[in-house]
């Protein structure tokens, strides 16, 4: 593959695969770098890897380009697994990360620093003309602050410390970041099952 479309139009994602896919000599192009803009794909999949393939499949179908979508949130353990496949837009449909951050925040209140675990998770599907969908899974246990630190990443990412980590995500590098990352663990998943 020599050009890949991720299907998002998240700058910070964007960011992150092209770090990711660097070592690869592939190009990385985003939804933000279509001539035509696309219509965006309604996640009605009740998991994440069902919001992935249909992100990825619809928009391969569509283009006719390999194609990756990711869907990927916040699992936490003491909210039952919220706000999960919601997590983009836990505090409305606008998807804003600071009122997302928030609302987590205000739900946790008063919930102990050993029962405050959770895990990113991800879910990474490759569409590719022609041929069956792959889907990886990532996964990034930690626990979730009182409170935001830290000015790199997006989302979720200042409010929780990976496991053996003092730092929030926020305040790691991209590399480090990407090392741990769910999503970097999904995309070395990724990469072995292309023998890249």
């Amino acid at each position: 593959m020599n050009k890949i479309l991720i299907a998002t139009k998240n700058e910070g994602k964007v960011a992150d695969f092209r770090q990711l896919f660097q070592a690869q000599n592939t190009e990385v192009i985003s939804l933000l770098d279509l001539d035509q803009p696309i219509a965006d794909v309604e996640e009605t999949g009740e998991t994440f890897e069902q919001n992935a393939v249909l992100k990825a499949e619809t928009i391969a179908d569509l283009l006719q380009i390999p194609v990756v979508a990711d869907d990927s949130g916040l699992a936490i353990d003491a909210l039952n697994g919220a706000p999960g496949v919601y997590s983009a837009r836990y505090a409305g449909l606008e998807k804003n990360d600071q009122k997302n951050i928030d609302k987590v925040l205000a739900e946790l209140r008063g919930i102990d620093a050993i029962d405050r675990t959770a895990q990113f998770v991800c879910a990474l599907a490759l569409a590719q003309p022609g041929q069956d969908t792959i889907v990886e899974h990532g996964y990034c246990r930690g626990t979730i602050t009182t409170e935001p630190v830290g000015e790199n990443g997006f989302g979720y990412d200042p409010i929780f410390i990976p496991e053996g980590e003092n730092r929030t995500m926020a305040q790691l590098s991209p590399a480090k970041k990407n090392a741990i990352s769910h999503r970097g663990q999904a995309l070395k998943k990724l990469a072995q099952s292309l023998k890249l």
